[in-house]
């Protein structure tokens, strides 16, 4: 990463990521990916799987290896006027939690994806093996003030929801009472530590899952799924 590039593996996030990449490394040079990588000018490399190997990230990089430009997306390219569900991650330290997250955000029609200074960057090869190609199809932040982030959702603006198990407002009483339908930003926290208390403190609600069962907490990805689902719904009613 520190020549502006990061790697990525597997033939989902290639596939995805195939229009921006820089240079493709494959163990069959007659896979349809790298047919394609050629179509679009990118730099096609045939190497041994033992090569492979030694380069990638994970154990079995499954042939295709590529190398992208990082992601270059600026706080205000992603929170317009406009915007209706955005995603916050604050603090948020492991990779394939941030990953699934951006993955789930994709699929329930996020508009982006920003996360603060202090989370995991979405550069990491967990993170981009997590996302399944998700991170070339929405605009995704990293390393966000949230002081500025906090400003600017101000200015989109969009009601700013805090997840937390003690939260006040409880998410289903949001969706049905229709709150739920308005342009939301969901903030979600660490993993163990959840979010500050200033950042809690500068929510328009502080929202808490139902837990029906014994469990004690919801994982972070899928506190985010829950959460982001409820709005996209509301959203489209």
């Amino acid at each position: 990463m520190a020549e502006g590039r990061f790697v990525v593996e597997g033939p989902q996030a290639v596939r995805e990521a195939l229009p921006t990449l820089l240079e493709l490394y494959v163990t069959d040079p007659k896979h349809p990916l790298a047919q394609r990588a050629r179509e679009l000018g990118v730099v096609v490399v045939h190497v041994e799987p033992t090569v492979l190997a030694a380069m990638a990230q994970t154990v079995t990089p499954q042939g295709l290896l590529g190398v992208a430009p990082l992601l270059d997306t600026r706080l205000e390219q992603a929170v317009m006027p406009g915007s209706r569900l955005l995603t916050v991650l604050h603090g948020v330290s492991d990779p394939g939690n941030a990953g699934t997250v951006i993955r789930t955000a994709d699929a329930a029609g996020a508009d982006a994806v920003v996360l603060t200074a202090g989370s995991v960057d979405p550069h990491n090869g967990k993170c981009v093996r997590a996302s399944a190609g998700s991170l070339w199809h929405l605009p995704v932040v990293a390393g966000a003030d949230v002081d500025e982030l906090l400003a600017l959702l101000r200015r989109t603006p969009v009601q700013v929801f805090a997840t937390s198990g003690s939260g006040v407002d409880d998410l289903e009483d949001l969706a049905d009472s229709g709150t739920l339908a308005a342009p939301t930003a969901w903030v979600l926290g660490n993993e163990g530590a959840g979010l500050p208390d200033e950042v809690l403190a500068a929510a328009d609600r502080v929202v808490r899952i139902p837990l029906r069962g014994r469990a004690e907490s919801l994982n972070l990805a899928t506190a985010a799924a829950v959460a982001l689902y409820a709005s996209a719904r509301a959203q489209r009613s």
